[in-house]
């Protein structure tokens, strides 16, 4: 289904969705803070390694509160191949959304013709579910509801590039 943008409005209207931030992918985030970090003024605000799915991530922060999240695999992960493959090595690769109730707005995409993907439901402090590309015109969109912590006093965003950093933001002895 290709979706005109107006559904894919209605459809985010009706989950009560408020926008978090976007993220970009790519091989290596230390390339990408160039431009991001040293360039556009954005400050380190959290990140870690999401080992059950295969990458690093973290976000930065600017000064009007926006956030954009930095993403990479971990080594030996094939998670973004398909996705590198597609864009020639990187790119724009979601936008998050935060809702109210993820099931609820899993089942209002179904009402409106959608495919949900992705939904995970394991973990209480975030769930989450995805609206495929080929549905919201060319980008992967994200659902999530909850909130993972900011990143504690203690963790630098050295420790999150050394993989110190789990998903949850605790640090860990790393690699």
């Amino acid at each position: 289904m290709s979706a005109d943008p107006a559904d894919v409005k209605q459809a985010v209207l009706g989950t009560g969705a408020v926008f978090d931030h976007v993220a970009y992918a790519g091989p290596r985030i230390r390339d990408m803070l160039t431009i991001y970090q040293d360039l556009l003024g954005g400050v380190f605000w959290e990140g870690g390694d999401n080992t059950r799915v295969g990458y690093r991530a973290l976000q930065l922060r600017y000064r009007d509160g926006t956030r954009f999240e930095l993403m990479e695999p971990l080594p030996g992960s094939t998670f973004f191949d398909s996705f590198f493959a597609r864009t020639g090595g990187g790119g724009l690769h979601h936008i998050t959304f935060k809702v109210d109730d993820v099931r609820s707005a899993a089942t209002r995409l179904k009402e409106l013709g959608y495919t949900p993907h992705g939904l995970y439901l394991d973990d209480p402090a975030w769930q989450e579910v995805f609206m495929h590309p080929r549905e919201t015109g060319g980008v992967l969109v994200q659902l999530a509801q909850g909130s993972l912590p900011g990143a504690a006093p203690a963790i630098t965003l050295e420790d999150v590039l050394a993989g110190r950093v789990n998903e949850s933001g605790v640090l860990t002895n790393g690699s």
